[in-house]
């Protein structure tokens, strides 16, 4: 459940007052929930502005909404108010926000998919490129979809083997290789040339 403390209500308190508007109140929901760019996102609410779906609790003077598909992410979050000497500072902690390993005996798929979502996508990122997990087979091996900037590169089997495997390889017990699925040449710059230089791990042009 979310804990709120009182000196955050009376923070959201004297903030709705001031807006006089009836019914107002504040949404709290999870941003990229489950990876490593997860973060938590407040706002005020006006009650036409819901969805409908949204878990209410009562506070102080106001009603703080949670967003449903965020809740699994919110879980044991808590939200507090600080007052400094230069003012005041809102606190948000949600420690499951990016959400739970998978345990050492959860399926294979399940593991790579938290690597890939903590690990390997917020590298590819950098370089506007992404994977997406396609299955793993009874072997152990990891099939990918390489998307973005990662979609029909010339650099794409240095990044596949020097970046993803070995990642997976090192973190997933049971995974045996990577192998692309990918079609490459349906990418918008298929095979493009490389311009030079020495390629990252995750496909940098250094």
């Amino acid at each position: 459940m979310i804990q709120i403390s009182e000196a955050a209500q009376t923070h959201f308190r004297k903030l709705i007052e001031r807006e006089a508007i009836a019914g107002l109140g504040v949404r709290l929901s999870a941003q990229h929930p489950g990876t490593a760019r997860a973060d938590v996102r407040l706002e005020f609410a006006e009650p036409d502005e819901l969805s409908g779906d949204e878990w209410a609790i009562d506070c102080n003077g106001f009603t703080l909404w949670l967003d449903a598909p965020s809740m699994p992410f919110l879980e044991d979050a808590r939200i507090d108010y600080e007052t400094l000497a230069t003012g005041g500072q809102l606190q948000i902690r949600a420690p499951k926000i990016k959400g739970v390993v998978p345990a050492a005996d959860a399926p294979v798929a399940e593991r790579v998919q938290w690597v890939i979502d903590n690990e390997i996508n917020p590298q590819l990122a950098m370089h506007k490129g992404h994977v997406t997990l396609a299955g793993v087979t009874p072997e152990g091996f990891v099939l990918l979809n390489f998307g973005g900037g990662c979609h029909g590169c010339s650099m794409v089997d240095i990044t596949l083997k020097q970046g993803v495997e070995r990642t997976l390889l090192e973190k997933v017990p049971g995974v045996v290789g990577v192998r692309d699925e990918t079609d490459h040449a349906a990418g918008s710059t298929p095979y493009m040339t490389a311009a030079g230089g020495t390629a990252s791990p995750y496909g940098e042009q250094a």
